[in-house]
């Protein structure tokens, strides 16, 4: 990662010189002198710490440890945190033993001075405290085993590996992972052309079956399809010589023709649609023939290199056979040995063709020439030239649908659908407060149906177990849920004065959740809170401030540890906070109305959004409100939802649900649609010029739906994916995926 970091850097001054962007050029050079992460490099952050450590700079050595826990330590899981803070100690215990080793006594006083309100708490540090008065420590056996070359060698090779692991899960952006798609792209032609030539090895020895077998049109690969593999000079030769002995003597090009290998032999390739029919004119045969050898083509061929030599071997056999019936005697013993023969090194020969691409357009025309004096032949195979309209290469969908089931034990509305962690089991909700609980592996079935006397708005499955539901009511009321019980295990009082529950979202490590109360919007925009519960001790730890004015919070999403909560509100807002701090640190104004649907990127960069604008925009959580990418979405994929019925009848619902979900990548997202969910792929991102350009193109279609689909999931913990959409006619359709492996 050095050397492609490395690289970068001098592409990108390279680049600025040439634009003459000397003062940008300047400024690069500053900020590499100045780098603190040292480009990402272990050996150079590992040297800073001890270049500090020697020279005795304590206050440049914790703003500088405090500086990776920033940038690096705080995307760490959870269960992580403890080693950073072991690795802290050793840190200092290191820094404390230097200094005692090199008769720095002054400089041991000051670290305990400085650090005695953030150590004295811990219980591994009061000891340490009696150190700067200890004669020989060395000695001592509390203090003998940090002083020895064995611990300090183990603490800085534990330093090192750490920080290896560490920046090897760092996201690279694209320009340094140029250098691995370029060994990707090459790696992979030459798989490509590996597959190719065992293809035609196998096309080849196929060609020695038994004639008898009969002859069936295989369906290739697309990117067989459309190839012309033949284009050696010999080949060239030979069907010039054919077309000019045609013009002087037909039927020595119609016999000619029974033996020798087409020019467009692998022309017969193309799909099936692009061959007509064509009858012959006559009984006999002769005109065919004789068109045949005007054009220099050869006969027209089977869909397979071996279906064409077992033709070839049709029609000698034919002639041979007319010949006996005419003349009365066997054919010549030596004429039979010289065409088989010759059979063979055609075969020998086809197999030893290197492949040559085909030019766009070109195409050809085969017409097989009937035997004479025979019955009537089958109908011969006529491949046009290819269009632009079907002959090109189709793109192919980024997924395999494989199945699509339903799901119909709702009557109304859909307002909620979740897929749990471990991708076994749903649970979706709709606008009448009924909640089904169903698996759909093997086959779809419900588990549970949990109904209550007041209404139910949200829903959100527990990170730890699996097997705990969330359920937030109208009345100000949060309850835990036991899908296998079947019973509630705990109902939390969340808060009186704003009972709606909006949203519910559960920290990635099961030890707390996040749930939005509001108040009635009866006049503006609605106010509420944002509070934070233990799951374990069922109790309230704090309430968010949410600045500058309390506001319902429509939706809610942690980033992969839960140390990043974004939040989108009915003001417009997008909050993004810090869950280690547990306050907002950047908010800013996303849509011109409420935001319906939050959600991290796969990198957690950015942060995309879906509001009452209908805009689906992605933002850079790294520079406040800076927008990267936009695009306008259709009402139907945003809401209102408005769904119509006989005599008049019309159900709005405005947007309750998730609208739109990643794929386990972070490259395609789900969205709804009138007729199902749709899936696109994401393209967009800032340009150069700092416009917004595209960001979404639709790419696959799951349809199945005949209402509008209100709420999607999508699934990727098992290794098909499946995607949930879920309509107001109470159908949720599961839909299974199958990537394309590039």
């Amino acid at each position: 990662m050095a050397s492609a970091v490395e690289r970068t850097d001098e592409h990108v001054r390279e680049y600025l010189l040439y634009r003459g962007f000397t003062a940008a050029l300047k400024h690069l050079d500053g900020e590499i002198k100045a780098d603190r992460e040292k480009g990402f490099r272990v050996d150079k952050v590992v040297e800073h710490l001890l270049l500090l450590v020697q020279v005795g700079d304590l206050v440049g050595l914790k703003e500088y440890w405090g500086f990776l826990e920033r940038r690096l330590f705080c995307r760490l899981e959870e269960a992580y945190r403890a080693t950073v803070s072991k690795l802290r100690a050793s840190l200092y215990r290191y820094y404390v033993v230097h200094t005692i080793q090199r008769g720095l006594p002054e400089k041991t006083l000051d670290f305990f001075q400085r650090s005695a309100s953030e150590l004295q708490s811990q219980a591994e540090w009061r000891d340490w405290f009696v150190l700067p008065f200890v004669s020989a420590p060395e000695l001592s056996p509390a203090f003998a085993p940090y002083f020895t070359r064995q611990w300090s060698d183990t603490f800085l090779v534990s330093l090192h590996n750490f920080l290896s692991v560490l920046f090897q899960g760092i996201p690279q952006p694209v320009l340094l992972s140029l250098d691995a798609e370029l060994q990707w792209a090459s790696e992979l032609a030459e798989e490509n052309e590996q597959l190719r030539q065992a293809l035609f090895a196998l096309q080849g020895e196929s060609s020695s079956e038994d004639v008898t077998k009969p002859l069936v049109h295989h369906k290739l690969p697309a990117y067989v399809q459309h190839m012309d593999r033949l284009g050696d000079s010999q080949l060239d030769l030979v069907s010039s010589q054919r077309a000019a002995s045609a013009l002087t003597n037909p039927n020595a090009s119609a016999n000619a023709n029974a033996s020798t290998p087409s020019r467009n032999f692998f022309s017969t390739f193309l799909p099936q649609t692009k061959r007509t029919v064509l009858k012959p004119t006559g009984s006999t045969g002769h005109a065919p023939t004789a068109a045949a050898s005007v054009t220099g083509h050869a006969p027209a061929v089977s869909s397979s290199p071996s279906q064409s030599l077992l033709g070839r071997k049709e029609v000698l056999a034919n002639q041979g056979s007319r010949s006996k019936d005419q003349k009365g005697a066997s054919p010549d013993p030596r004429h039979k040995k010289n065409q088989e023969h010759e059979k063979e090194r055609q075969e020998l020969f086809f197999k030893c063709q290197t492949p040559e691409k085909k030019k766009e357009g070109e195409g050809a025309e085969v017409v097989e020439a009937p035997p004479p004096d025979g019955p009537d032949p089958a109908p011969t195979l006529r491949v046009g030239a290819v269009s632009d309209e079907g002959g090109g290469a189709s793109s192919e969908e980024p997924f395999i649908k494989l199945s699509q089931e339903e799901y119909g034990e709702h009557h109304s509305s859909i307002m909620h659908c979740r897929v749990d962690s471990s991708g076994r089991r749903v649970a979706s909700l709709d606008v009448d407060g009924v909640i089904k609980v169903w698996s759909f592996n093997p086959s779809i079935q419900t588990k549970a149906t949990v109904m209550s006397k007041f209404p139910l708005l949200s829903l959100e499955w527990a990170t730890k177990p699996h097997r705990l539901l969330l359920l937030g009511s109208g009345v100000g009321t949060v309850r835990l849920y036991d899908t296998d019980a079947k019973k509630n295990l705990y109902e939390m009082n969340i808060d009186d004065a704003h009972q709606r529950i909006l949203s519910l979202s559960c920290s990635p490590s099961g030890s707390s959740f996040v749930c939005s109360a509001a108040g009635s919007a009866t006049r503006g925009v609605a106010a509420g809170h944002l509070l934070l519960w233990d799951t374990k001790t069922v109790k309230q730890q704090l309430q968010f401030s949410l600045l500058p004015d309390p506001v319902a919070i429509n939706c809610t999403a942690f980033n992969h540890n839960g140390n990043l909560l974004v939040t989108g509100a009915a003001d417009g807002f997008i909050r993004l906070f810090d869950m280690q701090q547990y306050e907002s640190i950047l908010s800013w104004r996303a849509h011109d109305g409420e935001v319906y649907s939050v959600e991290f990127s796969y990198d957690e960069n950015t942060v995309y959004s879906v509001g009452e604008d209908g805009k689906f925009i992605q933002w850079n959580i790294h520079r406040c409100g800076v927008k990267q990418a936009e695009q306008q979405l259709s009402q139907d994929a945003t809401g209102p939802f408005v769904l119509s019925g006989y005599s008049g009848y019309k159900q709005v619902q405005t947007p309750r649900g998730r609208l739109f979900a990643f794929d386990s990548e972070g490259r395609h997202v789900l969205t709804c649609s009138s007729g199902g969910g749709v899936i696109h792929q994401l393209t967009g991102g800032e340009s150069s010029s700092g416009s917004a350009g595209t960001l979404l193109r639709s790419v696959m279609a799951l349809g199945g739906h005949k209402a509008p689909v209100v709420t999607v999931d999508w699934s990727s913990a098992l290794d098909c994916g499946s995607c949930l959409t879920a309509s107001m006619d109470g159908k949720i359709k599961l839909s299974t995926l199958l990537a394309h492996k590039a």
